[in-house]
């Protein structure tokens, strides 16, 4: 967690008065309950909406880890440290924060509960063992015994048998067991050797098993299917034969995951990073934990002794009807019949090669002409695997230099940087090895590049490197060329699929001067430098931004023209937030575009009455970064990989660049437009803090067909659209 979030009360500090200011985790809840909302909609496909709720239980698995374990942290040290936003004390967010997911977990398992029945109609029948057959009993008993129990390590928690370690996020099937039965080795029930736990309870212990696959298809009609820790508890009486068992659940343990990068570095001076992270990783299991979930409601004695054991409170204990681990749906998306999941998903659509680029000419070539601007996942992030693969290739590169911050675990980008390498050119690769929960695989590939006998570099000691820059140096009959390219998002095929993004590709000399430089403040890990054109954090990207909203309030207040438009994942750093305050009380009119996280409240009176805050969660992850100053028509632009949180632009290596050609301003700005006019997915932010729903959920209209716009659906067909009639126009020349 971000440590310049708090600050130590003091008697002098004044009360805090911030009405235009919220609480950072409960803006993340609202948005995670956003995300729910989309598997609620019934114009979403079944499947897809079954897929919502599951990115729903990955985000909240991943905030408990993370933020919660982090307030968990900082309440141990004492009353005194507060949010320096709300005032609050890590204990009181705590409170708040269970509180609001005890309401949550309800409503996701309403959604789940209504999906199911809908699913059920399409003949996929997920089912419990109550549910079964005697014919559908007797298959999965015996595929059980066959197949399952030959690997399984149960285990017996009693005084001789101690409380086993519960593994992170792991399923673990609990068993409540009453005394030896009389006939159990002759022994007599209660006889000497039948020692239980504290307070004469005895459980039994069985870990899923990760070598057996999770979907077990039954003998039915259509697709009716157990998931195995459901079909484990049928097992259980069987597994614990000399025992009279009395009930089972499912439980799953959530712990504290935020780990200090350079926890004990003083004491390993002359350990490798990559062996200190390797290290620093294996500790994530074991650490505190900060949640328990079950799938039904534990008995008093069995839940006050998991509680006990586990060091956690009544409140932090969850029961929902939900598999505690939602990620079965992505092998079961594939198992359907192709016809049924075809009609129970979203119409499937492949990032197109962009129209204003030829196919079979050198992207070399066509970037010299004119600088190029990737918009994903409408668009492909091909060209740009192309350029890295001719630049393996081209005889007159001398080098090419990249960072690193999430790479697929298979990606053709990262081997055609190996292969560079291997062609004797002069890799470089700055890979960040903090970037949470990509660590292993940032490690294996950081191995991979070394053997291929490239450059390997690692983020510092104090800043994480977060900014995405590539710059391939060319030794021409014309002297040094720079290709530079510049990306809000990672460079990374499988998310370029799913995130909207922007990618610059230029030769313009000023960036490829500054990338150099760059890279070579990088291997120095000189950060504080300041660039000519690019915007580098953690030197510049926040004082140029606070300088681009000083320069709308001056406009504002000489009664000229003037306006912000910032598009971001978070927004979250006071100073920033303070500062557009100061702007919306000069009267610049500004709109934030807020994936997630947005802890200034607009439309309060006296401070931010010219702030609107709207946002989009559909089926893309909105992930650019926009900042815009200026009237929105003419509003200059820079893109960015930094979003608006104190970490970002104080803590961390960021970059922020402009857009120079008037073609490509246009057509961001047009993007932005467009993506302001979503009738289907565009929510906004109220001054109680809720969001409502825009358009087609707003208003009445005769046909729901007029209300309809969905920004994202709209961008996949016309880039389609943009690329047959790219194509067809070049048949016509070639005719």
């Amino acid at each position: 967690m971000d440590s310049t979030e708090f600050v130590e009360i003091s008697e002098e500090m004044e009360a805090f008065s911030t009405p235009y200011m919220q609480d950072r985790e409960l803006s993340w809840l609202t948005f995670n309950e956003r995300v729910l909302d989309q598997g609620s909609d019934p114009a979403v496909p079944l499947l897809e909406r079954l897929n919502f709720l599951a990115i729903f239980a990955s985000n909240l698995q991943e905030f408990f880890m993370i933020r919660v374990g982090s307030l968990t942290d900082l309440s141990l040290i004492g009353s005194r440290i507060v949010d320096n936003k709300t005032g609050l004390t890590p204990a009181e967010r705590l409170t708040m924060i269970y509180c609001r997911c005890q309401k949550l977990y309800p409503l996701h398992e309403k959604v789940f509960i209504e999906i199911k029945e809908h699913l059920a109609q399409r003949g996929i029948h997920q089912l419990e063992v109550e549910d079964l057959d005697s014919a559908q009993r007797d298959f999965l008993k015996e595929y059980l015994v066959d197949c399952v129990m030959p690997i399984l390590s149960p285990q017996i928690i009693n005084a001789l048998h101690p409380f086993p370690h519960l593994e992170n996020g792991a399923l673990h099937i609990i068993v409540r067991l009453d005394e030896r039965t009389p006939a159990a080795k002759g022994g007599k029930k209660g006889s000497k050797g039948t020692k239980t736990g504290a307070g004469g309870v005895t459980l039994g212990v069985i870990p899923l098993p990760r070598q057996c696959e999770r979907i077990i298809g039954l003998p039915g009609d259509g697709f009716p299917f157990i998931l195995l820790e459901s079909a484990l508890e049928l097992l259980a009486p069987e597994i614990f034969s000399m025992y009279r068992v009395k009930n089972s659940n499912v439980i799953c343990i959530t712990r504290n995951a935020d780990l200090d990068a350079m926890e004990g570095a003083d004491e390993r001076d002359n350990e490798d990073y990559r062996d200190q992270m390797k290290r620093i990783l294996k500790k994530r299991s074991r650490l505190a934990a900060v949640r328990l979930e079950s799938r039904h409601s534990l008995s008093k004695t069995t839940k006050d002794f998991l509680l006990k054991r586990l060091e956690l409170e009544e409140h932090q204990a969850f029961v929902t009807q939900v598999p505690l681990d939602m990620r079965y749906i992505y092998p079961l998306m594939g198992m359907l019949d192709e016809e049924l999941r075809t009609a129970l998903s979203y119409v499937p659509f492949t990032p197109q090669w962009p129209a204003t680029l030829k196919r079979k000419r050198p992207i070399m070539e066509q970037v010299e002409e004119s600088e190029i601007l990737l918009a994903y996942p409408y668009e492909s992030i091909d060209p740009f695997v192309e350029l890295l693969r001719e630049a393996s290739a081209d005889p007159s590169v001398v080098s090419i230099k990249i960072t690193l911050y999430r790479l697929a675990s298979q990606s053709h980008l990262a081997e055609e940087l190996i292969a560079a390498a291997e062609n004797g050119k002069e890799v470089t690769a700055l890979f960040e090895l903090r970037a949470r929960f990509d660590e292993t695989n940032n490690i294996e590939w950081s191995q991979r590049f070394e053997q291929a006998g490239a450059k390997v570099l690692y983020g510092f000691h104090d800043y994480k490197v977060h900014s995405k820059i590539c710059c391939i140096t060319r030794q021409t009959s014309k002297g040094i060329q720079y290709i530079t390219q510049l990306g809000t998002g990672n460079y990374n095929e499988k998310t370029a699929k799913l995130y909207t993004d922007f990618s610059l590709i230029t030769t313009d000399t000023s960036f490829g001067r500054d990338a150099v430089k760059f890279f070579r403040n990088m291997g120095l890990e000189y950060v504080t430098d300041s660039y000519d054109t690019l915007w580098v954090a953690p030197l510049q990207v926040k004082a140029n931004l606070m300088a681009g909203i000083d320069g709308e309030i001056e406009k504002a207040q000489k009664g000229e023209p003037c306006g912000l438009f910032i598009k971001t994942n978070a927004v979250t750093d006071k100073e920033t937030i303070e500062k557009l305050v100061e702007a919306s009380q000069a009267g610049v009119p500004t709109t934030l575009f807020v994936r997630g996280v947005c802890c200034l409240v607009p439309g309060v009176a006296g401070y931010t009455e010219n702030i609107r805050v709207v946002s989009v969660v559909g089926r893309l992850l909105e992930h650019s970064r926009v900042y815009g100053f200026g009237p929105f028509d003419s509003m200059s632009i820079y893109l960015a990989s930094a979003d608006l949180m104190t970490r970002n632009m104080e803590r961390r290596i960021e970059i922020a660049w402009p857009i120079r050609d008037e073609q490509l301003r246009s057509r961001i700005v047009e993007y932005l437009r467009t993506t302001l006019d979503d009738t289907m997915k565009l929510r906004e932010l109220r001054p109680d803090g809720r969001y409502t729903p825009l358009g087609y959920y707003a208003i009445s209209c005769g046909a729901a067909d007029e209300c309809y716009f969905d920004s994202q659906e709209h961008f996949i067909k016309e880039a389609q659209r943009l690329l047959s009639a790219a194509e067809s126009e070049e048949i016509k020349l070639l005719l």
